[in-house]
C-alpha cells in the first residue's frame, strides 16, 4: 500500500512540475483572435457574470469565447486591434487571403485577411 501511494505522490508532484512549464493562460474566439495574458499577473479572482468573462483587464463575451488553455509562449494574434485608415490609404491597400493570394475588396467574403498599407500590415476579419 506506501509503494502505491508513493508512486501515486511521484505522479501527482510530476504533473505539478509540468504545470509550472505553461506561463500564459490563452483565450481564443470564435473569429481566430488568441489573447494570451501573463500567468503571473493573474489576478487572485477571475469574473465572470452572465455574459463575460473578465481577467485581469482582458473581457471576453462568453458566446464568443471558444477555448482557454494554457500555453508556453504568447499566442496573441492582435486581430482585436481596431484598424483606422483614411479613404486615401484604403485606395492604395492591398489585400491577401490567408493562403497568400491577392484579392480584390470585391472578392472579400467573410474571413480573416491580410491588409498592407504604407509599409503597415493587419490582420482584419470580415463579418
Amino acid at each position: 500500500m506506501k509503494k502505491k501511494f508513493l508512486l501515486f505522490m511521484a505522479f501527482v508532484g510530476a504533473l505539478t512540475a509540468q504545470a509550472g512549464d505553461y506561463t500564459y493562460l490563452t483565450f481564443e474566439t470564435t473569429d481566430g483572435a488568441k489573447t494570451s495574458v501573463d500567468v503571473s499577473s493573474l489576478p487572485v479572482t477571475i469574473n465572470l457574470d452572465n455574459s463575460t468573462l473578465t481577467i485581469g483587464n482582458q473581457t471576453f463575451a462568453l458566446a464568443d469565447l471558444s477555448k482557454m488553455y494554457f500555453s508556453t509562449q504568447s499566442e496573441s494574434t492582435g486581430i482585436s486591434e481596431e484598424l483606422r485608415v483614411n479613404s486615401e490609404e484604403l485606395s492604395t491597400a492591398t489585400f491577401y487571403d490567408l493562403q497568400g493570394h491577392k484579392v480584390t475588396k470585391e472578392q472579400m467574403k467573410k474571413g480573416v485577411y491580410i491588409v498592407k498599407t504604407n509599409g503597415r500590415t493587419y490582420k482584419i476579419v470580415v463579418k
